[in-house]
């Protein structure tokens, strides 16, 4: 009987034990890996090598590297060109390779980079295929505001908005703000829309919606309107004028005028001789965008005595206009550009004490100061659209008015 009590006993504390384990068993959860994605796979799935390619790296190179055949490298390079050219990799673009995880380690996927959005997928899993994907892309809207103590791109970097912001407002009010004299206490307001990759990665400003832009306590509304019966976007006031006009304010941007028009100029190292300046001449650094201020025909293009390499650009039959002392044109006789192009870059060639665009302006023959003409303004918003926009700059306006500096 006792060693039966004993036998009882032991068989007792070997089932409590069991059952011990399996509630522990039972209490520990089971650990789950979280997925890696890049480019759309599970990088847990695989034996993944992540890299860039370096100087001297040649696709060939890469994949011979991980085992991949030279016949299969010759078939991707000759027959999957329109799609992906091998030839073509880019020194400091990401690649990755994925390999399968077993013995054979082969590899199944080589991704490449083709910029932050668009990918190249070379599928080795069993025929060949390659094919052209691009990331996951979403749209956050966001505002923000600010007042220009110094000059509009400080005012940005100081409120951390991207440099882009600068260039943005400079192109919509391009036609009514003169930019080389914002003043101290000028102030803005903007509603736009960034642009995001995998939800996380910013990749900069999509569109700006609506801004408000107050100069010398003049304030400007803009809102940016399409519709399909239009030919493209374009920005409107409260009014439904457009802000565009036919000229722009001036061929180069975030410069300053470093001398203006003046029939009357006298110049000491002449000896005060009377040497009317017919043009006005924007100082800025060498290699700047020179920008066509209006639509039109080039009818010359060339270098020739003091005016140094020049453009030309007949807009109509009432204006046109000339730009010297290029580095370099982007255009030849005969072209239409239209406002906004860029047509060359700031130089110092012909007679230039420094690196500037010397801007002249012809009306009916006759060089005269652009800054006073009374330039025409394009047509604003036809009236057929006038219920769909003031319907659409409603709940956007009171947005934009909300919005403190």
């Amino acid at each position: 009987m006792k060693r039966f009590a004993i036998f009882l006993g032991l068989l007792f504390v070997f089932i409590a034990c069991g059952d011990t384990t399996s509630q522990k068993n039972q209490e520990k959860p089971q650990e789950i890996q979280k997925p890696a994605i890049a480019y759309g796979f599970d990088l847990n799935q695989f034996n993944a090598v992540r890299d860039t390619v370096k100087n001297g790296d040649t696709f060939g190179a890469i994949l011979t590297g991980h085992g991949v055949s030279h016949t299969t490298i010759f078939n991707i390079a000759t027959k999957h060109r329109d799609t992906f050219d091998v030839r073509r990799l880019v020194v400091g673009r990401p690649y990755l390779v994925l390999k399968s995880k077993d013995t054979l380690n082969r590899v199944q996927y080589f991704v490449y980079g083709k910029n932050k959005i668009q990918f190249a997928v070379v599928d080795l899993t069993d025929s060949v295929r390659v094919y052209t994907k691009s990331k996951p892309i979403t749209y956050v809207d966001k505002q923000a505001s600010g007042v220009i103590e110094n000059s509009l791109y400080l005012t940005m970097e100081e409120n951390n908005l991207s440099p882009a912001m600068t260039d943005r407002l400079a192109n919509i009010y391009a036609w009514t703000v003169n930019f080389f004299k914002i003043q101290k206490g000028d102030r803005f307001k903007v509603v736009y829309t960034e642009k995001f990759i995998d939800d996380t990665i910013s990749a900069g400003i999509h569109r700006i919606k609506a801004s408000y832009f107050e100069h010398k306590g003049v304030p400007l509304y803009a809102f940016g309107y399409e519709n399909e019966k239009l030919p493209s976007l374009d920005f409107y006031d409260e009014n439904a004028q457009n802000l565009r006009r036919a000229f722009l304010k001036a061929p180069v941007k975030f410069s300053r005028i470093s001398s203006k028009y003046n029939l009357k100029r006298r110049i000491k190292y002449y000896g005060y001789k009377l040497r009317p300046h017919k043009g006005t001449d924007f100082s800025a650094n060498i290699g700047s965008p020179i920008l066509a201020t209006a639509d039109g025909t080039v009818t010359k293009a060339e270098r020739k005595g003091g005016n140094g390499i020049y453009v030309k650009i007949r807009h109509n039959s009432t204006y046109e206009t000339q730009y010297l002392h290029m580095k370099k044109y982007n255009v030849r006789v005969g072209d239409f550009v239209r406002q906004g192009d860029v047509i060359g870059w700031v130089g110092m060639t012909g007679n230039s004490g420094g690196p500037h665009v010397c801007y002249r302006f012809w009306k009916n023959g006759r060089q005269v100061d652009p800054f006073k003409q009374d330039l025409p303004a394009s047509k604003p918003l036809s009236s057929e659209f006038h219920e769909d926009y003031f319907s659409y700059i409603a709940t956007i306006k009171e947005q934009l008015d909300g919005i403190s500096f």
